[in-house]
């Protein structure tokens, strides 16, 4: 399997059209094209990171300063950021739109995946952060304006995962 280039732009097409102009990410896999969309484009202010927790700080700032911003991890990249999203967006009502590549679901074929994949869904419902899936191409730019517009008017985490049937081809 290969990441979908047309899909990676149909998200990221997506991500524009909700007004987001910022994003802060941590490389991985099936964020390749994303990414690479991100950096060539001059409207947008892409800050990658060494660690998914930095990008919470960046995103409250970001968010204090009046700029519309957006998170892209992988779910490792999620639970790696638990502390910065509980004791910095939850305690602070920062809305937090998180875009997770949703790795080690079902077909995934790499076990360093499968853990996070397992427990991913369960620490969202414990953390009470809205989530939905992202499976379709035709759909993921509505969601993407949904989950953000969500995050503004609850001020709070939600997250949008993006699965294997949007990511790969």
């Amino acid at each position: 399997m290969t990441v979908s280039r047309d899909n990676s732009l149909a998200v990221y097409q997506g991500i524009k059209d909700a007004g987001i102009r910022f994003i802060t990410a941590l490389p991985e896999t099936w964020l390749v094209y994303l990414l690479q969309l991100a950096e060539d484009d001059p409207d947008m202010t892409l800050i990658e990171v060494a660690k998914e927790e930095e990008a919470i700080g960046i995103a409250a700032g970001a968010h204090f300063a009046g700029q519309p911003n957006l998170l892209l991890m992988q779910n490792h990249g999620f639970l790696a950021a638990i502390n910065g999203i509980v004791s910095l967006a939850m305690l602070y009502r920062v809305p937090l739109c998180m875009l997770i590549a949703h790795r080690g679901h079902m077909g995934e074929p790499y076990p360093w995946h499968t853990q996070g994949g397992i427990v991913t869904e369960p620490v969202l419902r414990a953390l009470n952060i809205p989530f939905d899936y992202a499976r379709d191409h035709q759909t993921v730019a509505r969601q993407i304006k949904e989950a953000y517009t969500y995050s503004l008017s609850s001020l709070s985490p939600v997250a949008l995962m993006l699965s294997r049937d949007l990511m790969e081809d």
